[in-house]
């Protein structure tokens, strides 16, 4: 049962194409392609690998891994795959399930008697399938972790204070910090961490000796993140989201992923080796199964998700019935290149109408970032200029907390204010209306934030609300005022 087996998302071992192959004649002309829609899409590197049955025909990197220096990408150079990690976390529960350590209907409480959701009820009957699911009822709340310098168990001790967003398993909500559950029900059970379970038991059987799941093992052959700022393509940092691992963390390359593509096309079984049992999963899921989002392509099914961390994109796709599957690694976020690349290898084995997804994709691209465009400038055009702040800007100084996002510190720095919000945040405010602030993040690939201050009747600031976020009470009385100021 094959599409059993994709859904829970298991591993391949590892075949390796010879570089001298000829390009598959369905992907002829795929070459000059790709070429294309790197430059149209400002994208520095890509690579790709396409699986047909349990053969490699297509295994290969396009570009250079940094502006500006000349090593090329290919299909060994490592990136950030993002969530398409989240197959791997359910793989890693089917294989405990399959053992019998492991229930998908058994509670979480039982393997983290210690977790706590802001609803008792959903505290108690939430199962490991709920977490795999997106059905906890909760919002995202990522930036409990993202940036945030917490660790694993701190970022699962925050949940108690994230309020449910809808009703539990009324609907799908895509929730990160559900999956790094997961990740430690596998520490749990197994007796090893979600890391090591990995290596363990899926990356070195498979032969996947250059997939790690921590920026921390980075070396040799490595893409750099890059990321659009100011509408140039520029170089970013890693980001370490070793707190959210086991929803996002692991990197990879499109050699290694293949094998990954090719144990799905293959039911499960690597030389004759069933590695998950076909009898651990229920497929009857709507729009996700266990890792992997569901849909119908040309009248088949497609298996696949997306992966996006600082600087980096990554699809992955499958049409079981068509024995085919692709893997598409760039090293430029917020592009929706990969998915151009991989409908456009798709369709070559599928037999569809010839369709340029690079133009479609990038044409509703830049519709979307003109629809952006206009929502900025109706935000500016609510902007009341020429007014003032309510107080003396060191008035405004102090710490702001909220349960679950922590402390904003705004201090007085020479002339204007500073936010500093967890390693990660440090922004310069700037005077945008009242007691509105702008922050101007000194990481430009962090953007700008709306700071609100509220002053109460005594003239004190009472709270910061920060916009998209939610509001931080203060939590330290205004500092004196200095005779003389």
């Amino acid at each position: 049962m094959q599409s059993l087996l994709i859904v829970v998302g298991v591993m391949a071992a590892a075949a390796p194409v010879p570089a001298a192959r000829a390009q598959d004649a369905l992907l002829r002309g795929f070459d000059a392609y790709v070429e294309g829609a790197l430059r149209d899409w400002r994208v520095p590197g890509v690579a790709v690998a396409v699986v047909r049955n349990d053969s490699v025909v297509f295994s290969k990197g396009y570009g250079v891994r940094e502006l500006g220096k000349p090593a090329r990408v290919d299909a060994h150079t490592l990136f950030a795959i993002g969530s398409t990690t989240k197959a791997f976390t359910a793989a890693a529960l089917a294989m405990l399930v399959d053992s019998g350590k492991v229930a998908w209907d058994d509670p979480v409480t039982k393997y983290l008697p210690w977790l706590e959701l802001s609803d008792p009820y959903v505290t108690r009957e939430l199962t490991v399938r709920d977490l795999l699911t997106h059905r906890s009822g909760l919002p995202r709340g990522d930036l409990v972790w993202y940036g945030s310098g917490l660790d694993r168990s701190d970022v699962l001790h925050h949940l108690r204070y994230l309020k449910p967003g809808w009703s539990f398993r009324s609907k799908y909500g895509y929730q990160n910090i559900m999956f790094l559950a997961a990740g430690e029900v596998v520490a749990a059970a197994s007796g090893m961490s979600w890391g090591d379970f990995l290596k363990t038991r899926i990356f070195t059987p498979l032969g996947m000796s250059g997939t790690n799941t921590s920026v921390t093992a980075l070396s040799g052959d490595v893409a750099t993140p890059h990321k659009k700022i100011d509408d140039t393509v520029r170089v970013i940092p890693w980001r370490n989201i070793d707190n959210i691992a086991p929803a996002g963390s692991i990197n990879s390359s499109v050699a290694d992923l293949a094998q990954w593509l090719r144990l799905q096309l293959a039911g499960g079984t690597y030389g004759g080796r069933r590695l998950l049992s076909d009898s651990v999963v229920d497929t009857h899921f709507l729009s996700y199964g266990l890792g992997w989002l569901l849909r119908d392509y040309h009248g088949k099914q497609f298996v696949g998700h997306g992966g996006a961390i600082d600087g980096m994109r990554a699809e992955i796709g499958l049409v079981p019935e068509a024995h085919v599957g692709v893997v598409v690694l760039c090293n430029l976020d917020g592009t929706s290149f990969p998915s151009a690349i991989l409908y456009r290898a798709l369709d070559a084995y599928l037999g569809a109408p010839p369709r340029d997804w690079s133009a479609v994709l990038l044409a509703a691209t830049r519709k979307a970032e003109a629809r952006g465009d206009s929502t900025d400038k109706a935000f500016e055009a609510k902007r009341v200029r020429d007014t003032h702040p309510s107080l003396p800007l060191e008035r405004y100084a102090g710490s702001y907390v909220d349960s679950l996002y922590g402390t904003v510190e705004i201090a007085e720095q020479g002339d204007h204010l500073v936010a500093r919000w967890g390693p990660a945040f440090t922004g310069d405010l700037t005077h945008w209306h009242f007691d509105t602030f702008k922050a101007t993040w000194r990481d430009r690939g962090l953007g700008e934030s709306y700071l609100t201050f509220s002053v109460d009747d005594e003239g004190k600031v009472a709270s910061v609300e920060v916009r998209e976020v939610g509001e931080f009470k203060r939590s330290t009385p205004p500092p004196t005022r200095q005779a003389g100021r």
